[in-house]
């Protein structure tokens, strides 16, 4: 038995490999450096599709049948009031539940155009702004964020948001993969192996930790506050969000390849050179205090700066991640129905033995 799955092998995949020694992970038979800031988010969701779902458009057509599902899932929103108590994580996940279920390409295409319309709009309601339709006709990363501010992104706008929706597209058997996993093979459909997916990664010890290290930049303000509030930090037990992984025992090199996508955008050099200051003396701290663990910056550190310099508040930072890491979702979930079977693995009863009678 392997408390938390350690090191158990519950799938064989195509996908996804992550060399947790090396700091190196692979996708569909390519290095994350010939991906991220090269590929598109259309373009990534048609090497991870390859060969796993049959009927969908190829990738030359996949950014105009993305652009109509887009354009038919508007209705949901308009036509669904949900509760003002909503975040928008809940938002997208209730909204995602109005999508009839399947196996098929056509609900694929919905689940993959699905959080690119309701992330938008449930940050739009909770501004007091109305929803902003797709336009069909652009590509999902640049109509994510016209839709999100109301005006037409830069090409350097667009294109970071495209290096972080490949960078987070798939990572092996991770907890929200998994769960996806387990849904699909039960035959239960794509959309209830997404609503998984979504539920796992809202946790914060998963996908819901981006928000929380822009709280921590904010609240150490000044560089030199770094340490002070660091060690504070640590002295009440408190994690230090964007710092370790379960797998990684190096540095992440999701976190790098968010960090180039950054300076390309050339977003607030100051915020950059603060996070980077946080970072070496969080790093510093933990190696200190912490020798004998390989506590190292993860992605979600220059996640929470990238998407801050694209709009996004800290409360929707998941729900971006989930846009990105759908298309992992879906293709282990396609790649369960058709090589794996039911998953269920067994337990170790460790509760009190009923009495015998004398």
């Amino acid at each position: 038995m392997s408390d938390g799955l350690d090191d158990v092998v519950a799938a064989h995949t195509v996908l996804s490999e992550v060399d947790g020694a090396a700091g190196r992970l692979v996708i569909r038979g390519h290095s994350l450096a010939e991906l991220a800031g090269r590929a598109s988010f259309e373009e990534m969701a048609a090497l991870m599709f390859d060969g796993l779902l049959p009927g969908l458009p190829q990738r030359r057509d996949l950014t105009a049948a993305l652009g109509q599902a887009r354009a038919d899932l508007f209705g949901i929103v308009e036509r669904t009031a949900l509760s003002d108590d909503l975040g928008p994580v809940e938002a997208i996940r209730a909204w995602t539940a109005q999508i009839a279920d399947g196996e098929g390409p056509d609900t694929a295409l919905k689940l993959l155009a699905a959080p690119a319309v309701f992330t938008a709009a449930a940050v739009r309601k909770r501004r007091g702004l109305a929803p902003i339709a797709p336009d069909p006709a652009l590509s999902q990363a640049v109509d994510t964020l016209r839709m999100l501010r109301g005006e037409t992104p830069t090409a350097a706008q667009a294109a970071a948001l495209d290096t972080y929706l490949v960078t987070v597209a798939d990572h092996g058997l991770n907890a929200s993969t998994f769960a996806a996993r387990v849904v699909a093979s039960t035959r239960a459909g794509l959309v209830s192996a997404v609503l998984a997916g979504i539920s796992a990664l809202k946790g914060p010890l998963h996908g819901g930790a981006p928000g929380p290290v822009i709280e921590m930049l904010d609240a150490i303000g000044e560089p030199a506050n770094a340490r002070a509030w660091l060690e504070e930090a640590l002295g009440r037990g408190e994690r230090l969000m964007g710092f370790g992984h379960r797998i990684y025992r190096v540095r992440d090199p999701r976190a790098d390849a968010l960090k180039q996508a950054i300076a390309k955008l050339g977003a607030d050099a100051g915020r950059l050179r603060h996070a980077e200051a946080v970072e070496q003396a969080a790093l510093a701290i933990l190696r200190e205090r912490k020798p004998g663990r390989s506590l190292e910056t993860n992605v979600e550190f220059y996640t929470a700066l990238l998407l801050e310099a694209l709009g996004f508040p800290p409360e929707a930072f998941t729900c971006v991640f989930a846009l990105g890491r759908t298309t992992g979702w879906l293709a282990h979930a396609r790649e369960q129905i058709e090589t794996g079977r039911l998953i269920r693995p067994q337990s170790v009863y460790v509760g009190p033995q009923p009495r015998q009678a004398a």
